[in-house]
């Protein structure tokens, strides 16, 4: 059977909702806590979301680095640090496609070490949307029980019912008066600096590499030929346009991205098949982005947190609970042990100490 290349229906703008339950927390603790562009945000992503669309004929999710989006909400970060990771790691994404040195870093990272990172995350957005969560504890609930109603329901998304909820909610306290700002807004012209960017390598960078290359690499590349066979895509090509995408989109005020198993499964699962839904949702990000960029900052500053809240704790469950797959006494201990020495003090501290220790124990056994 023939895969029609682009589609544009309800179905695909459906999926193309997949994996906004991850995209959408992130990015309104970006905009209101980190104070990133508004139109700078939404335009770069829509940008990308078309290029996506055009080059892979396929729907092919676009999130932020969940590592260093995580790791800069918790901490507040300035929007300077933020893209200057973001070209960072884009410098690491075309020397890894150039050299091709993703076998050997595949083959030498352990799954229980790359676990361990995505249970200190979940660990650390869980605190994040605690803080969130108790400023409205009522509403928070409410959100939570929508989230648990409708997370599988392909036509009624959660993040669609929680933001609606939320809209409900400022027209009844009398808060969208006077907040709705239509006016044509360009994305700015932003900066890095070598400073921020070694920074940032170091603060989280390195241990968001390995998670990158696993999550949005080569799980995202096994489940494009589960779900698509005829149009097999390479692990080089992902790094490929990672590394275009993340060395020209922090000059214009785009967050760090990446793809990711958890959206193209979220994609695929609300009715995504075709490239259609990432130029859908390119589309309508790059209209709120041109035209509503100052209403969008407006709504997010009176927007219900809670229900953020709600948001991230589900997508908090949703990281720790991929630590499941690991089965053995000695990579629970690693998986556990890097968690922890992430929490405690930063991730790259975690990742090295994880794959010392892994190696360590795989030594001593007889």
């Amino acid at each position: 059977m023939k895969i029609r290349e682009f589609e544009f229906n309800l179905r695909e703008l459906a999926g193309s909702m997949g994996d906004f339950g991850t995209l959408l927390p992130l990015a309104i603790g970006y905009i209101v806590v980190n104070g990133l562009n508004p139109a700078g945000f939404l335009i770069m992503m829509g940008l990308v979301n078309i290029f996506l669309g055009l080059v892979y004929k396929l729907p092919m999710p676009l999130q932020p680095k969940k590592t260093v989006a995580t790791v800069a909400i918790a901490q507040g970060w300035s929007p300077s640090l933020i893209y200057s990771t973001g070209f960072g790691l884009g410098l690491v994404w075309l020397f890894l496609y150039f050299t091709d040195l993703i076998r050997i870093i595949v083959k030498y990272t352990p799954k229980s070490v790359t676990r361990g990172i995505t249970l200190a995350l979940g660990f650390t957005l869980f605190l994040t949307g605690f803080e969130f969560f108790k400023t409205d504890i009522l509403i928070g609930i409410a959100a939570i029980l929508i989230i648990l109603i409708f997370r599988k329901n392909t036509r009624l998304p959660a993040a669609i019912l929680l933001f609606l909820m939320g809209f409900v909610i400022l027209v009844f306290k009398g808060q969208l008066k006077g907040i709705i700002d239509i006016g044509f807004t360009l994305p700015p012209i932003t900066t890095v600096s070598i400073k921020d960017i070694f920074t940032g390598m170091i603060l989280v960078g390195i241990a968001q590499i390995p998670l990158t290359l696993t999550n949005a690499v080569i799980a995202v590349t096994a489940l494009l030929k589960d779900y698509f066979p005829e149009k097999p895509v390479s692990e080089r090509k992902l790094l490929l346009n990672m590394g275009i995408v993340n060395t020209i989109v922090p000059f214009f005020g785009g967050f760090p991205m990446c793809h990711g198993a958890g959206g193209l499964a979220g994609q695929y699962t609300f009715g995504a098949r075709t490239g259609g839904a990432n130029i859908i949702e390119g589309t309508i990000e790059i209209s709120l982005g041109l035209f509503l960029s100052k209403s969008i900052l407006n709504l997010f500053s009176v927007f219900p947190m809670s229900i953020v809240g709600a948001m991230l704790f589900y997508v908090s469950y949703e990281l720790a609970k991929l630590a499941r797959d690991i089965k053995s006494k000695s990579e629970i201990f690693v998986m556990l042990l890097t968690a922890l020495i992430s929490i405690v003090s930063n991730m790259a501290i975690g990742f090295i100490t994880g794959i010392i220790v892994f190696n360590i124990i795989k030594k001593l056994r007889p």
